[in-house]
C-alpha cells in the first residue's frame, strides 16, 4: 500500500544549497560551451586545410565524441588520465569531459553550417585582397556562427544535462552532487530529486526560449 509521507518543508529547507549547485551546473556548461565552439572552430579549419594530418586529427575526435557515450568521455578523462598519473580534480575531469563532447558535436554542425554558404562568398572575398584566413574570420565565420546558432543552443542545454554524469568522478559541487549528499542525509528521495528535475527544467527552458528571442532580435533577415 502506498503510505510514503511527503515532507517537502524538509527539502525546500535545502534549496538554497541547491541553487548553489544549480551555479556550478551553469559556470560548467557555460566553460565547456566556450571551449567547445573554440575547438569546434579548429578543427574546422584542420578540415578545410587539406592537410591530411590535420584531417585525420579532426575527425578521429569527432568520430570518437560522438560515437561514444559522455559518461565514458568524463569517465576516461578522470580515471583513464590517471593512470599515466594525470590527476584531474573532478571539477576538470567533467569540465574536460563535456568541452570534449560538445567540441565534436560541434565540428559537425559547422561543417553543415559551411555547405550552406555559397563558395562565391569565400571568392568574392578573395577577390577584394582578403587572405584565406581573412575571408574565413570576416566572411565566413560569423554567417557560420549564425546558421550554427540553434543548434549551438540545443548544445547548451545537452551541456547542462550532461552535468549530471559528474557523478561518476565524484563531483559534490554541481546541482546532481548536491542533491545527492542531501539526499544521502536525510533520504527525503523523492523530494529532492522531484526539486532538482525543476531547477533542471527551468534552466534549459530558460536557455532554450533566451536562444530564441535572441535569435529573433539578432537575425531578423
Amino acid at each position: 500500500m502506498f503510505n510514503y509521507n511527503f515532507r517537502w518543508n524538509q527539502a525546500l529547507s535545502s534549496l538554497p544549497q541547491m541553487l548553489e549547485g544549480a551555479l556550478v551546473t551553469i559556470e560548467i556548461a557555460v566553460l565547456s560551451m566556450a571551449i567547445g565552439i573554440t575547438v569546434a572552430i579548429l578543427l574546422t579549419l584542420f578540415r578545410l586545410s587539406g592537410s591530411r594530418p590535420l584531417s585525420a586529427i579532426a575527425t578521429t575526435w569527432v568520430e570518437i565524441a560522438r560515437n561514444t557515450p559522455a559518461l565514458f568521455q568524463i569517465y576516461m578523462v578522470h580515471f583513464g588520465l590517471g593512470g599515466f598519473g594525470i590527476h584531474l580534480s573532478p571539477y576538470l575531469s567533467l569540465l574536460i569531459g563535456i568541452a570534449f563532447n560538445n567540441a565534436g558535436y560541434l565540428t559537425e554542425n559547422f561543417r553543415g553550417a559551411l555547405k550552406a554558404i555559397p563558395e562565391t562568398q569565400t571568392r568574392a572575398a578573395r577577390s577584394l585582397g582578403m587572405s584565406p584566413i581573412q575571408a574565413f574570420q570576416n566572411v565566413i565565420l560569423p554567417q557560420m556562427l549564425r546558421i550554427s546558432f540553434l543548434p549551438m543552443t540545443n548544445q547548451m542545454v545537452w551541456a547542462i544535462l550532461m552535468t549530471s554524469l559528474g557523478a561518476v568522478v565524484a563531483m559534490n559541487t554541481d546541482l546532481y552532487g548536491v542533491t545527492s549528499e542531501l539526499n544521502a542525509r536525510t533520504f527525503r528521495t523523492f523530494e529532492l530529486f522531484a526539486i532538482a528535475a525543476v531547477i533542471f527544467y527551468v534552466i534549459t527552458k530558460a536557455i532554450t526560449l533566451s536562444a530564441r528571442l535572441l535569435a529573433a532580435r539578432l537575425f531578423r533577415y
